[in-house]
């Protein structure tokens, strides 16, 4: 076993490497052309391409912009999605998949294009893609998707080897993709927005909306903004309005640790086709080179203890790459859709005027930039191919059905789950930085005792649809096992789809 140790808290590398400008909350009423809510890459993107057409753009975020998914990604821009187009063309035919490549490689040109025309220092490099494995029962698995990108004439090559130093069966390698550092390249799209006239504001919560003549959206602080159109960039959709995207898509988070080594990186980009998962890429300088090792995927509150799965990574890494300090780790969740496929567009088939982007399975780079073009399309009323294939109201019998399905027992599960379970655990036993679930007063109680050891005691039941949260001893935060709403440890809320902090409880 190493003596390395695990970075005390949870922070990405690219959030602590750039100074962002701050913004302040929303505290009147205010027009625009168009409203977004999310300052990640989705929202980001779309308020500079719209500001760049002379509308006029406000963008609110919960937190702080680029501290949600975006902040936190493994920042791979690529087409290579993991097993997926052998599958889509099984699914959906040939003429949809060739359209998900096309769009994801779209994306990709955009950003090259992009950093290129605004002359952005964003540790933008192009890389090979690759998806390996040493498990046989994958091998068929990895010739199978050779062969679809054979179909869809996309550049790869399928060899048994690959740069790191890994035993592999097989690898299948997409040729010409790219990394960067999200932070840095959106840092200059928010500056370019801020020329544009774009209004900014963070720590403002929208929680709904409403029609008079015009959409608008509610922040929780009372105020409104009224538009012509609405952008839903938040990760988890802000408004639903009776489109049950909560039963119509699933949370996972996963995991990163950040480290230096003895060697050097031999380039590339990487991800395993088996479980669990693992995901590979270098950051930084010549001189401050950092491996990236993701993965430890698994659905939202639900499993083992959350400090596990970076432990696993620090095992790892420490096994395989001759690691010499492990400096940073963080966490991200994503949601995947019934049909893998990103819901983009109109958010029901009604409201023509309310878009929703929403559902990027972790490939939220290419993902995210391409629904931010598709919905500027939409508002300048302009053509754009890839509309049908993400719309939101689409329903594929297979296999949409089936998760569908398999979704929705797994929440009925874990909600009876949660509220037949036995706590009995003492309070006065608690070690300082250690949560535990109680009982108090005979009602379910979440206590976190901080380093101070003072207490924090919050009501375990998810203000969203009645799961009981868990204790995410990696994060310090209280997940929903049901719908992946995520609060921190005094209840606030983190993550949606709720909409309401957990509420406190007191000692009597």
């Amino acid at each position: 076993m190493t003596d390395f140790q695990l970075p005390q808290f949870p922070e990405p590398y690219w959030r602590d490497s750039v100074e962002l400008p701050s913004f302040p909350a929303l505290t009147e009423s205010v027009k625009a052309d168009v409203g977004i809510v999310g300052g990640g890459i989705t929202g980001i993107t779309a308020a500079y391409l719209l500001s760049k057409q002379n509308l006029d753009v406000v963008l609110i975020d919960a937190s702080d912009i680029l501290n949600g998914t975006t902040g936190h990604t493994t920042a791979k821009i690529t087409a290579q999605h993991g097993l997926i187009y052998d599958e889509f063309i099984s699914h959906f035919g040939m003429e949809k998949a060739s359209l998900y490549y096309e769009a994801t490689s779209e994306a990709k040109d955009f950003i090259k294009q992009t950093i290129d025309e605004l002359g952005m220092d964003c540790d933008f490099k192009e890389q090979d893609a690759y998806i390996y494995t040493n498990d046989d029962s994958y091998v068929t698995q990895l010739e199978n998707e050779k062969k679809a990108y054979d179909q869809l004439n996309i550049e790869s090559t399928l060899r048994d080897k690959i740069p790191l130093d890994l035993p592999v069966k097989s690898a299948l390698i997409m040729k010409n993709q790219a990394q960067f550092h999200p932070i840095k390249y959106l840092k200059v799209l928010v500056e370019e927005c801020i020329n544009n006239g774009v209004r900014i504001y963070e720590n403002t919560t929208a929680i709904d909306m409403e029609y008079n003549k015009e959409p608008a959206i509610l922040t929780r602080d009372g105020q409104r903004i009224t538009c012509n159109q609405i952008i839903s960039a938040s990760h988890f959709p802000f408004y639903d309005k009776q489109s049950f995207y909560f039963a119509r898509m699933y949370p996972e988070r996963s995991y990163v640790v950040a480290v230096t080594s003895e060697q050097k990186y031999p380039g590339g980009m990487y991800i395993n086709a088996e479980s669990p998962t693992r995901s590979i890429r270098s950051a930084g300088n010549p001189g401050e080179e950092l491996w990236l090792i993701g993965g430890e995927n698994h659905k939202t509150g639900q499993g083992k203890s959350t400090i596990e799965h970076y432990e696993a990574l620090q095992a790892y890494a420490t096994k395989h790459f001759h690691v010499r300090d492990i400096v940073y780790r963080w966490s991200a969740q994503d949601l995947t859709t019934l049909d893998k496929l990103p819901y983009i567009g109109p958010i029901t088939n009604s409201e023509e005027s309310v878009f929703v982007a929403t559902g990027f399975r972790k490939w939220g780079m290419t993902n995210g930039t391409i629904a931010a073009k598709i919905i500027t399309d939409y508002i300048l009323n302009r053509e754009n191919k890839y509309k049908d294939l993400y719309v939101p109201s689409r329903f594929q019998a297979d296999p949409s059905l089936k998760e569908f399905v398999k979704i929705n027992a797994d929440v009925a599960k874990h909600m009876v789950k949660g509220k037949l379970e036995y706590t009995d655990n003492n309070i006065e036993k608690l070690k300082a930085d250690n949560a535990t679930i109680t009982r108090i007063n005979g009602k379910r109680t979440g206590v976190y005792k901080d380093k101070e050891k003072k207490l924090h005691m919050v009501d375990t039941t998810c203000t969203h649809m009645g799961c009981e949260v868990e204790w995410n001893s990696g994060d310090r935060t209280w997940d929903c096992p049901c719908h992946g709403s995520r609060f921190s440890y005094t209840g606030d809320i983190i993550e949606g789809p709720a909409k309401k902090p957990l509420p406190k409880r007191e000692m009597n």
